[in-house]
């Protein structure tokens, strides 16, 4: 295994491959057929258009290589768009496979030009077998048998799987519409251009559960769409679909803010869920997001971190509450240990389970703070002594550098510096709170 933050890929190297029964030399994580080939196809093509478009300041593609987990009983495809602002998941259940059982890892690879033709081409009845290894992803069709060998793993992604799990925890089901309803729906959205750069911000009321109607403001029933044009990649896979679902931020669901925010799409298909997430506007990364933040700044998320990984099962999904009751932690701190677990691409999040789920990739999370610059910085104002404590306020820095950081009734802290006037907390807390947080994190210890 290599890990590389200088650059902006990360290498997965596998020789070998851990499973429930111990090390097996050359492991295989599938072998067989999709039970809906046809909706599987387009639901994979999917995945990779996200992967190969910028939906933000659009340019040519660079990518095209979803990550691949195989997780005991079902197979995940994920991806990130260029601009890193649409996560893409497509879930293939029990129910929508057909060969070996399934076993575990993950890999990283290329969706070629004729592989992707092949799969435009499959229709009705067609076959489609995969074999899913370590090094590879094989899939046979009719046009062919196509090997896709390993790629590095964009950086940026690592940090987008560690943001969008935590941003998906937060969410609840706000509507759920017939698939031809939502196919109607995203007709009537303007057409991406290279002009478009999807800045725009739609509002939509759900009706009766069956449909959505447009309206000019948010309000409490409302759900936002943010860059609505990065929906349009749906469209190929809702001619398979039974339903789709709609899930909200908890806060945007009481209506406690009426700004833009971010959006999930979960696609029902025969044995399979393909999930779209949409960021809180197309010039936002998942990337950026610092959601992570305020659990990796206390040591005790860190030390959790630990034993929970050497708790976590071979389960697809994790039970919190089993985790909580194995580890001896209270389930908020088994929560930010995997939240930490998930810088390292660990962890993800599934709405339609409610449940977080394990990605086996090679990484540790100790390299979460090289990943995590407002975090390097926070380190480096502790270890200088630019923190001082004063009750309610904080002082951090030094002479006319200094910022003041003041804890309000509910301990939320806002700062002085140009980081929070711009984002105001939204994208997680700024160098100069996370300090601050670290040295009361202590002092709170050294008190017990």
């Amino acid at each position: 295994m290599s890990e590389s933050t200088a650059g902006r890929t990360l290498a997965l190297e596998t020789s070998g491959g851990v499973t429930p029964a111990g090390e097996v030399a050359n492991p295989r994580f599938f072998h067989g057929f999709l039970t809906a080939p046809a909706a599987a196809a387009a639901a994979l093509l999917t995945v990779a258009d996200v992967a190969a478009t910028r939906y933000f300041q659009p340019a040519a593609s660079a990518s095209l290589d979803p990550v691949v987990t195989a997780d005991g009983d079902r197979l995940r495809m994920e991806s990130f768009s260029g601009c890193c602002g649409v996560y893409a998941r497509l879930d293939v259940l029990a129910p929508g496979l057909d060969g070996d059982d399934v076993g575990h890892g993950t890999t990283n690879v290329d969706i070629s030009s004729p592989l992707r033709r092949a799969l435009a081409r499959i229709g009705g009845l067609d076959p489609l077998q995969l074999t899913v290894g370590p090094g590879e992803l094989e899939v046979t069709t009719f046009d062919g048998r196509f090997v896709e060998k390993q790629v590095p793993l964009p950086e940026r992604w690592l940090r987008g799987f560690a943001e969008a799990q935590v941003l998906a925890a937060g969410f609840a089901l706000r509507a759920e519409i017939p698939a031809t309803e939502a196919s109607a729906f995203l007709r009537t959205l303007p057409r991406p251009t290279l002009r478009s750069s999807a800045r725009t911000t739609r509002w939509v009321v759900p009706v009766g559960g069956r449909s959505l109607r447009p309206t000019s403001r948010p309000s409490q029933d409302a759900v936002c769409l943010p860059g609505p044009e990065r929906l349009l990649a749906l469209q190929q896979v809702l001619r398979h679909a039974r339903t789709v679902r709609v899930y909200v931020p908890v806060r945007a669901e009481s209506g406690a803010e009426s700004d833009a925010a971010a959006v999930v799409w979960e696609v029902q298909l025969p044995g399979m869920r393909l999930t779209l997430m949409l960021s809180q506007n197309a010039s936002r990364g998942f990337s950026g997001e610092g959601g992570v933040l305020h659990d990796l700044a206390t040591g005790a998320a860190a030390d959790d971190a630990d034993l929970v990984s050497a708790l976590l099962a071979w389960d697809p999904r994790i039970d919190v509450a089993e985790l909580s009751r194995q580890a001896g932690l209270p389930a908020g701190r088994v929560c930010a240990a995997l939240t930490v677990l998930g810088t390292s691409g660990q962890i993800g999040y599934d709405l339609a389970e409610e449940a977080h789920f394990h990605r086996h990739l090679p990484f540790s999370a100790g390299g979460a703070e090289a990943r995590n610059p407002r975090l390097r910085g926070a380190r480096a104002l502790v270890a200088d002594g630019a923190v001082r404590l004063d009750g309610a306020l904080a002082s951090v820095g030094k002479g006319d550098r200094a910022h003041v950081v003041r804890a309000d009734d509910t301990g939320r802290l806002s700062c002085t510096c140009l980081w929070w006037a711009k984002y105001r907390g939204g994208r997680g807390p700024c160098t100069h709170a996370l300090a601050v947080s670290m040295v009361r994190d202590t002092t709170t210890k050294a008190a017990r």
